[in-house]
């Protein structure tokens, strides 16, 4: 087996770090093989998974036996898995079907250099030890992170609030609910932030407790139950959704809601209103069903034309601004006389004719939901 091969598979390796292809393929199989890590944001996943890639790498670049090195992102990935709430089982699972497509994927790799057949297994059994070291570097970090967990009132306050918002957890009894501060009479504002990293988490946990309350991480997003309802401007502060006062019997209802309401919207900070975004929410939760409204209203217009772009983007700005000429106009800085002309040639292509009340019979409302949400998700797609 020619050197220079071993150190062209090494080479070629090294861009798999970088490789955001392999990093989803790998994502991808550990969610899929655990439901518990499916429930955290991907990007949580892929966060962890491109750091894994990268340490390990270098790794095997230096050499070092497999033992020992720099182990530092695994131990990491285990503390943070554990305080996200997520089972040593449903961990391994998903380290395991990850170890697999990142094996399969190395040997494509291989492959596509000419890597010889011995070669490749040559470096299969050594990436294989060095993922071994990993795996049981993870474990070591799940254990020692849920050992200094156990012991604080913290977790137990995380694991109440864990079992009041998610589904199939027993409900928690009344002296567990006065431990962790809560009270069943009362109602608290569900809160969801956009936050996922454990040590930014508690710091907005320490920001969040000026609002009473309990809060903590789970299925790997801070979460929490509010006394009073948060607000901070939305330069000041991560994204949080939160939901009316609810009873804490009804919150395994709202939470779901407030995390699909998280997700529409992305981006920014500040404190948004459940209520605010509940038509985008309930919108979000049937994609398939938008794109057949699209494609059915829409389907004259070229998503690949610059102009069909342009008056479906102009459109949906007109409904947006209550079909105001002017006020479309000006939040697109282009002539009301424009605005006029792109909505006529929308009328002509489509029979879409948004200044005209629709057909006897029809909801006016109904109609602009369902031209509204077919012109955003053509242009989305």
């Amino acid at each position: 087996m020619p050197t220079g091969m071993a150190e062209a598979v090494l080479r070629a390796l090294a861009t798999i770090a970088a490789d955001d292809q392999v990093v989803a393929r790998v994502t991808a199989a550990a969610r899929t093989h655990s439901p518990e890590v499916a429930r955290l944001p991907e990007e949580e996943n892929r966060r962890h998974i491109a750091t894994l890639l990268a340490e390990g790498i270098a790794h095997l670049e230096r050499g070092d036996p497999h033992e020992e090195g720099e182990f530092s992102a695994a131990q990491a990935l285990g503390a943070d898995r554990a305080a996200q709430g997520v089972s040593i089982g449903g961990l391994l699972r998903g380290v395991h079907a990850g170890r697999t497509e990142l094996i399969r994927a190395s040997v494509e790799l291989a492959r596509g250099i000419g890597a010889d057949d011995a070669t490749i297994l040559d470096f299969v059994v050594d990436l294989d030890h060095y993922i071994g070291a990993v795996e049981r570097n993870i474990i070591s970090g799940y254990h020692t992170a849920e050992l200094q967990l156990s012991r604080t009132t913290r977790d137990l306050n995380t694991q109440v609030l864990r079992r009041l918002l998610v589904p199939d957890n027993d409900f928690p009894d009344p002296a567990e609910l006065e431990r962790a501060g809560l009270r069943p009479a009362e109602r608290y504002h569900c809160v969801v932030s956009d936050v996922t990293d454990p040590s930014r988490a508690r710091a907005l946990e320490q920001r969040l407790l000026a609002f009473g309350g309990v809060y903590g991480l789970v299925e790997g997003r801070l979460a929490g139950l509010a006394q009073q309802p948060p607000s901070w401007p939305a330069d000041d502060g991560p994204l949080l959704v939160a939901a009316p006062a609810t009873a804490l019997t009804a919150l395994r209802e709202v939470y779901p809601m407030c995390v699909q309401a998280l997700a529409v919207a992305s981006g920014g900070g500040g404190v948004r209103l459940l209520t605010d975004l509940a038509a985008e929410t309930a919108l979000a939760a049937y994609p398939v069903l938008a794109r057949t409204l699209a494609e059915e209203l829409l389907r004259p217009l070229d998503p690949h034309s610059t102009f069909h772009q342009e008056i479906a983007a102009t459109a949906l700005c007109y409904l947006d601004h209550g079909r105001r000429l002017t006020a479309t106009a000006t939040a697109l800085h282009i002539h009301a006389n424009t605005v006029r002309y792109r909505l006529d040639r929308l009328a002509e292509l489509t029979d879409l004719d948004l200044s005209e009340a629709p057909p006897a019979g029809r909801s006016h409302v109904l109609t602009t939901v369902h031209t509204w949400w077919a012109l955003r998700t053509w242009l989305e797609d």
